[in-house]
């Protein structure tokens, strides 16, 4: 396999990428316009390359001469469970100088919520800068002091619109453009698939750390292809010098089981696939007063509360909504809402991956909760309105509607997001 790439103009940023092609070549350049849509067959099954792995196998052409910073997590690991940062450290291919580290931290150690701040790595010696709730010139001030010339990105994403890492990539875009550095994305699987993008586009009134910009609450894109609409659409004005560097062996039907790549959680409360198959619907209960399940084995699939029963899940079920039943559940979290309290509620069990929608269904259950339990409330700062990206989906629910009106609601806004989605897709 040789590794081509491909130059690519977002809104005036020029933009570079590595993409697979299927016979023994040397590596070489191209220049064009347009956003591409380069190979990225579906293989799968333990076939699959993430960015690092052809980054790697390339000697670290693209950072020839650079000095380089990371932005990245615990979730940025080789096949064989090896931190990259530790890899690129002892390779002299690569001058890495610097890792910033996200929300959690660079080696993970922080709850929701949190980070590491600055230190330098024991394992290394790299300084660690936190990147955690900057943005705009106080980021590119971090990446200045840091002294790097070109800053890498590989974080594992969720697929879910509020799922902060993408804003941490956002937010980095922009400030490596302000900074006037480098950015390189490296690409991994969107682990619930690339096949559709779903539920409410973000009103920009509604922008947050959990969601910037107006993009689908499931946006169905790797991070790759996030970086490319980020530059062509958002950061026209002051696109990032943005290159990135694609898989191999992916396809948008394949799951994270279909990688063959070890799962690293990339949040303390996203221990499985499982999780992340749920996530961008059932974590919405984050802006109710029902536990959403932190502080249990299985985050977001166990939804409940204090006086909840047996109806709430026979309503659920009652919907007959595809790809999932519900069964009625009891558990204590050990933290968060409901600490050390017996709370009812239900188990969300995906049956068919295939045709479950999480964002419907996230929906349906708010619909039901509300109705099965009088003491269904939202939390009193209208969160749920930053998760959902706009107020519809509150009043709406409080208005009487039932999952079909308010999920058809944000029809006419989902479509034109999807169009602007496909032109930047990389992958069949």
């Amino acid at each position: 396999m040789s590794l081509t790439r491909r130059g690519l103009l977002a809104a005036g940023g020029a933009v570079g990428a590595l993409a697979a092609t299927a016979a023994p070549a040397a590596a070489g350049m191209s220049h064009g316009k347009g956003h591409g849509h380069g190979a990225g067959h579906g293989g799968g099954h333990g076939s699959l390359r993430t960015g690092f792995d052809r980054l790697s196998a390339d000697g670290y052409a693209l950072l020839k001469g650079q000095r380089v910073g990371i932005v990245t997590n615990p979730t940025g690991v080789t096949s064989d469970v090896r931190h990259i940062v530790d890899v690129m450290h002892a390779d002299g291919r690569v001058d890495l100088t610097a890792v910033f580290g996200p929300e959690h931290g660079f080696r993970g150690t922080a709850q929701a919520g949190g980070s590491e701040g600055r230190y330098d790595d024991p394992a290394t010696g790299l300084p660690v800068y936190d990147t955690y709730l900057k943005s705009g010139q106080p980021l590119a001030d971090v990446f200045t002091e840091s002294g790097v010339d070109t800053i890498v990105f590989d974080i594992q994403d969720a697929g879910a619109r509020f799922y902060t890492y993408i804003w941490t990539l956002y937010d980095c875009m922009e400030a490596a453009a302000l900074a006037g550095k480098r950015f390189v994305v490296l690409d991994r699987p969107n682990p619930v698939s690339g096949r559709a993008a779903l539920g409410p586009v973000l009103d920009p009134a509604f922008g947050t750390f959990v969601g910037r910009r107006e993009i689908a609450q499931a946006h169905g894109m790797t991070v790759t292809e996030l970086a490319l609409l980020f530059n062509g659409e958002f950061l026209a004005d002051r696109p990032a010098e943005l290159e990135i560097v694609k898989m191999s062996g992916w396809s948008r039907s394949d799951f994270f089981d279909a990688s063959g790549l070890p799962w690293v959680p990339p949040s303390p409360n996203m221990p499985t696939p499982d999780t992340a198959l749920v996530y961008s619907g059932t974590c919405l209960f984050e802006g109710t007063n029902l536990s959403e399940g932190r502080g249990t084995t299985r985050p977001f699939e166990l939804l409940g509360a204090e006086g909840i029963d047996h109806t709430w899940a026979a309503a659920a079920n009652a919907l007959d909504l595809p790809g999932v039943a519900f069964r009625e559940a009891y558990f204590a979290p050990t933290f968060s809402k409901f600490e050390g309290k017996t709370v009812g509620g239900v188990q969300v069990h995906v049956r068919d991956r295939e045709v479950f929608d999480p964002v419907r269904t996230g929906i349906a259950l708010l619909v039901t909760a509300k109705q099965t339990w009088s003491g269904f409330a939202w939390r009193p700062d209208n969160w749920i309105d930053k998760l959902t990206g706009n107020t519809r989906v509150r009043t709406m629910i409080d208005a009487g509607a039932d999952t079909d009106e308010v999920v058809g609601a944000w029809a006419k806004d989902l479509a034109a997001f999807r169009a602007v989605r496909k032109r930047y897709l990389q992958y069949r």
